[in-house]
């Protein structure tokens, strides 16, 4: 498996089908009043961690391109890396949550988790195979040590 589309391409393909879903299928949106504070909740807690994971790759001096996880110099795994192998890929998620709440719209039954399931398929395990012949045993180790999403 290669990688072959950029995650913001996937994320951004998700959030058209959340807005398309809440356009035309509005017998799925439910109105519920004073959503968009817990959306902005959500969409925070999903920044967070993606921004200390962008942090953290920029302190160790290795590479965060998704399409080139074979150029990582170091094996990030301290900070936000300790609770969550893909933060960067959470933090997306949680996002399109963040999104799906405020339009209302329950089309996040399916496309958000679909999300999770393509990051999963297609970035995340041809990730986790290059970063495996990069670093061998160490992230073995981590890799049983911290979970892939949360």
């Amino acid at each position: 498996m290669h990688l072959k589309v950029p995650p913001v391409a996937v994320f951004l393909i998700a959030a058209g089908l959340l807005a398309a879903g809440a356009w035309l299928l509005p017998v799925l949106n439910v109105a519920a009043p004073g959503r968009l504070v817990p959306a902005a909740l959500l969409a925070l807690a999903g920044m967070v961690p993606a921004l200390q994971a962008v942090r953290a790759f920029v302190k160790k001096k290795t590479t965060f391109n998704p399409m080139a996880p074979d150029r990582a110099t170091t094996l990030v795994s301290g900070g936000i890396y300790r609770f969550s192998r893909n933060p960067m890929y959470l933090g997306l998620a949680c996002l399109l949550m963040a999104l799906a709440l405020c339009l209302g719209t329950l089309t996040a039954v399916v496309i958000v988790p679909g999300f999770v399931w393509y990051m999963t398929e297609f970035q995340i395990r041809p990730e986790e195979d290059s970063l495996r012949k990069r670093f061998g045993d160490a992230y073995d180790d981590y890799r049983a040590q911290v979970r892939r999403w949360i």
